[in-house]
């Protein structure tokens, strides 16, 4: 067979994953970095390079003709019962093409022929208890194992899943139902948007990298009323409400030839508004990183903030023991919408030692306003030889 290149993004540890990276001999796991995981060939594909006019429920589901792909559900909850407790829920579903010749499985006559491949994150934080667990698994987009269609929206692999749960409302923003499991613990929620979809970037264009195809297509349902159960791996399953967020990109781009990770930040305040913003760093720190954002209002108006509007400046840090070291305490600015803010996680270990590792969890937001939201942060344990990794358990 012939062995595919690494997809972009995340998405792309999927292959590596599912082509046997694991070493039994010692039972550690390479890690890919995302430099790695951001460059092969993208001869042939679908590129996002200019504005297009989006349409629901089709862009709901998805794009095959681009290289990857992720439907993102993030959040914080609080449990219903009138217990001080909190719990932070990540649910993430990649596509990744094997190749662009979307019509080749198609031509095969088996039902296990693909030239798509999905993978699942699944991250649950439960703060007062202490404990992080987290979840990853492959499968091929064939035979029922995973896949994703528009009509109903729905992504899934196994019994990770994300469905449709209502009509569109305006605008096609669509009601959820989300569901998954690691270690043990799992969670079963209705996510329903209370504002209209948001275009992300220039119209839903959203710049990467240097050059004009190194870009996605991105939207997002900012804030979504969410109830439902987080069950715990003792089997205490405990009513939670909150807010979460649905992020939704595909595209071909690749990082930009020195560009190593990034920072994002995905913020409900209290006042109603939700704040996105997300920085792209250099191998070079001295060189500013690349950044844009969005301040969305709470009558669902957006602004959107470029690089200068806003300022991240990391404060503290914890050391992984796999490795690497995360800022889990920030100090965000945007001055021109009177924002100073504090985001500090309430759990530091929230990393997720999967094909990339990366950090991703809850955060709670002071300052002029206070809030809760997630941070996602990669890049920050590449280029490790592996040894401090010791074998996740529940894989």
């Amino acid at each position: 067979m012939t062995v595919p290149r690494p997809a972009p993004l995340l998405a792309a540890g999927l292959l590596l994953f599912a082509l046997g990276c694991d070493d039994a001999a010692d039972g550690v796991r390479a890690s890919v970095s995302v430099a790695e995981a951001m460059s092969g060939d993208t001869t042939g594909y679908a590129r996002a390079d200019r504005v297009r006019a989006f349409s629901f429920p089709a862009d709901h589901g998805p794009h095959p003709a681009f290289k990857a792909e992720w439907w993102y559900v993030t959040g914080t909850l609080d449990a219903a019962d009138g217990t001080d407790r909190q719990f932070g829920v990540q649910f993430t579903v990649f596509r990744s093409a094997l190749r662009p010749d979307t019509a080749a499985a198609a031509e095969r006559s088996s039902a296990w022929a693909t030239d798509q491949l999905y993978m699942a994150h699944v991250g649950i934080g439960d703060v007062a208890g202490g404990q992080f667990y987290s979840f990853d698994q492959v499968a091929r987009g064939a035979a029922g194992l995973s896949g994703a269609t528009a009509d109903p929206v729905a992504a899934f692999v196994g019994a990770v899943r994300l469905d449709q749960a209502g009509p569109l409302g305006a605008g096609g923003a669509v009601p959820l139902r989300v569901r998954g499991a690691a270690e043990g613990a799992s969670f079963d929620l209705t996510a329903r948007p209370v504002k209209p979809i948001v275009f992300q970037g220039d119209r839903g264009l959203s710049q990467k990298g240097a050059g004009p195809e190194n870009a996605s297509y991105y939207y997002a349902q900012t804030r979504m009323a969410t109830t439902g159960t987080v069950t715990l791996p003792d089997g205490e399953a405990v009513p939670v409400e909150g807010l979460t967020w649905l992020d939704r990109e595909w595209s071909t781009s690749a990082l930009s030839e020195g560009q190593v990770g990034w920072d994002w930040f995905a913020l409900h305040l209290d006042d109603g508004r939700d704040l996105m913003l997300y920085q792209i760093r250099w191998d070079d720190p001295s060189r500013a990183p690349l950044g844009d954002g969005s301040l969305v209002g709470a009558d669902g108006t957006k602004r959107r903030l470029s690089a200068a509007d806003f300022s991240l400046e990391p404060l503290e840090t914890w050391e992984s023991p796999r490795g690497g070291a995360y800022p889990v305490r920030w100090r965000a600015r945007v001055p021109s919408a009177g924002l100073d803010l504090t985001v500090a996680a309430p759990l530091d270990d929230q990393e997720l030692d999967a094909t990339v590792r990366y950090w991703e969890g809850t955060m709670d937001v002071s300052g002029t306003v206070s809030g809760t939201g997630f941070l996602e942060m990669t890049g920050y344990a590449d280029g490790l030889d592996g040894s401090a990794r010791p074998t996740p358990s529940g894989r």
